[in-house]
């Protein structure tokens, strides 16, 4: 799909998406290690990570518009050393309050990482290959969370929890000088773009202008707000997968750590496959059915079959075939990962970072409050299915959120059409 330069591109993503979700998840790992030395409850560990989330969603607009305005080159590279640096001082806490204002750090510098990539998509690729160019970065993403818990559990038990933090936290700052080094914003700026290639990513549209942003059009905008529903659906459920997912194949599945780590890995890996077969199926119905059906159609479909897979997961099965239900309802939802990145491209590429940025906003939203109702639900009424039931009828509200979204509608058009009135 992306010879040249856009391979390098692509591979600097995926690896950016490998390394966000190492440092993100391995505190689910370490989380029975760390409420045993800090003395934390279930809700006190729910506030820790929901503290990272709060600070991801309200830093995201922000950090995506800075993107559109100074580029992805700088922004992602402020982003991965400010992250890395909280990656590792999350060792350094000594109670809930240190660790709460940590991860609250942490989540801003993490925030509008996704945005940003999605800016140097735009920029980088032509519409055909948005889709399955997200869907190799959220395979990046599923292979970071699967290997964190295997590699978390390796570190804890030989130095303890505190020194795996620092570990992971200093693969990032390698990628950010690698990414500084060798990226251009415009690939009309890049020794390595020849002509051929240059034709080939601006087959759409010409260059992106991207102007002042239209934030009178985007917030008048049905579709703004129906992508931001879809995604907080999204969020809200994959959270679980970063949070509790660990401790409940432990302590209500009963598995051992090592059965724990496998089946704790096991979402991750099948949703890693269902992104790249989610990319390159959302491009191909595109182009043979139109954008409606290549991306709404089938993200309703995905997140309904999520719905269904959490709900079996409920009933009496034995450990092996609940755990197994619950890693496709993640695979399933992330069969339209690829769609979800790739409809704020369509309908607002030159202003891609502000419309993902708004989008994750909310898919993070999602998941400040998903694990707090994990948290209060097994605190005070000791239930783990009640949960469940909630995330899948989020997942069923997501799918409805789906058919709402026009992705033939580009923001810019709406923006010329009043201008021309005025």
């Amino acid at each position: 799909m992306a010879p040249a330069a856009r391979g390098r591109v692509l591979a600097f993503a995926f690896l950016l998406a490998v390394v966000t979700y190492l440092d993100r998840v391995c505190i689910s790992t370490a989380a029975p290690s760390i409420m045993k030395d800090l003395g934390l409850s279930f809700f006190e560990m729910s506030l820790v990570f929901s503290a990272f989330t709060l600070a991801y969603s309200l830093f995201e607009v922000p950090s995506g518009w800075l993107g559109d305005v100074r580029g992805p080159r700088s922004v992602l590279t402020r982003i991965v050393l400010w992250w890395s640096a909280f990656t590792m001082l999350t060792g350094a806490a000594q109670g809930l309050r240190s660790l709460i204002a940590i991860r609250f750090l942490f989540g801003a510098g993490e925030a509008g990482a996704f945005p940003n990539v999605a800016r140097a998509f735009s920029n980088w690729f032509p519409t055909r290959e948005r889709g399955r160019a997200n869907g190799v970065l959220f395979l990046g993403s599923r292979l970071g969370g699967m290997l964190s818990g295997p590699i978390a559990l390796v570190l804890i038990a030989r130095w303890g929890w505190r020194e795996s933090f620092v570990t992971f936290g200093a693969i990032g700052i390698v990628w950010a000088a690698g990414w500084y080094w060798w990226f251009r914003d415009r690939p009309e700026d890049h020794p390595s773009v020849d002509r051929d290639e240059l034709r080939w990513i601006r087959q759409d549209e010409p260059p992106a202008h991207s102007g002042p942003t239209p934030w009178r059009t985007l917030l008048a905008s049905r579709n703004l707000y129906a992508i931001c529903a879809m995604y907080f659906a999204f969020g809200y459920g994959l959270y679980f997968y970063f949070t509790w997912l660990p401790t409940y194949l432990i302590t209500v599945l009963g598995f051992s750590s090592f059965s724990s780590g496998l089946f704790a890995a096991l979402p991750f890996l099948l949703a890693g496959l269902a992104d790249l077969a989610g990319g390159a199926l959302t491009d191909r119905l595109s182009r043979s059915h139109g954008l409606r059906v290549g991306r709404c159609y089938l993200g309703c479909a995905a997140f309904g079959a999520g719905a269904l897979f959490l709900f079996l997961s409920t009933i009496g099965w034995t450990p092996i075939v609940k755990a197994v239900f619950i890693a496709f309802a993640l695979a399933s939802a992330d069969l339209a990962l690829g769609a979800c990145w790739a409809v704020p491209l369509d309908v607002a590429p030159d202003h891609a970072g502000v419309v993902t940025g708004c989008m994750n906003t909310l898919g993070n939203l999602g998941g400040l409050v998903g694990p707090l109702v994990v948290g209060i639900a097994v605190d005070r009424w000791h239930s783990w299915t009640f949960p469940f039931y909630v995330t899948a009828a989020v997942y069923a509200f997501g799918a409805i959120a789906w058919l709402a979204i026009n992705p033939d509608e580009p923001l810019a058009r709406k923006n010329e059409e009043s201008r021309m009135r005025n």
